[in-house]
């Protein structure tokens, strides 16, 4: 297990943090949650406000797993919370012979997710994995585990491992400093579960979370 940043490869940029948590209300929040498509695909204060492919986003950083992880066209790959598909997409761009699979609780991403991917991708719960134990070179969840309660967020945690022959990255939603939370509490729409940073860490040794992670930090 080990704390390490694998995103760093992902565009970023400044977000709008004061000005969404100056607006953003609990009705934004509680249809944000239903991950509909207000959330992918309406106004901005319910989510992404638009969610589309683009090759910038996902392709170098699918590269940085592939290398990490030491990943052929042999493996195989698990994408919890996949969404769209975008990264899976990408993926299979770079390692054709990858064998892919995604799940996601959206049915709204999921009948919108790219063609290329959509026979590999399947509505689940994090909590409740619908695949044999060891049956992935790699589990991938980006963002996703945060959008439970603590409990379920344990039981996720444990699925994922489940599932992996060994290798695993999550990311969820954190802070080092009061800045820091103050910052994710403005930004915040979906999350259930948030933490500071070495709290997270003592979830992850009381459960035997053995894979690898790192936070989204709201800048």
């Amino acid at each position: 297990m080990g704390e390490i940043n694998l995103l760093d490869r992902y565009p970023q940029a400044k977000r709008p943090i004061d000005e969404r948590g100056a607006l953003v209300t609990t009705a934004h929040r509680q249809v944000a949650r239903q991950f509909g498509r207000e959330y992918f695909d309406g106004e901005r204060l319910y989510g992404y406000g638009g969610y589309s492919y683009h090759p910038r986003f996902w392709q170098e950083t699918v590269k940085r797993f592939a290398d990490y992880y030491r990943l052929t066209n042999e493996s195989s790959v698990l994408d919890v919370g996949c969404a769209k598909g975008y990264m899976l997409h990408d993926f299979k761009e770079l390692l054709p012979g990858l064998n892919v699979a995604g799940v996601d609780i959206s049915e709204y991403a999921l009948q919108h997710s790219l063609e290329s991917v959509r026979p590999f991708l399947r509505i689940g719960n994090a909590t409740d994995l619908p695949f044999p134990d060891n049956a992935f070179d790699l589990v991938i969840s980006i963002n996703t585990v945060h959008n439970l309660n603590l409990e379920d967020c344990r039981q996720a945690l444990k699925e994922i491992q489940r599932v992996s022959k060994g290798a695993a990255f999550v990311t969820m939603d954190a802070w080092r400093t009061e800045e820091e939370r103050e910052r994710l509490l403005k930004w915040n729409l979906t999350a259930l579960t948030y933490m500071e940073v070495r709290d997270w860490k003592q979830v992850f040794e009381e459960i035997d979370y053995t894979g690898d992670y790192y936070w989204f930090i709201a800048a």
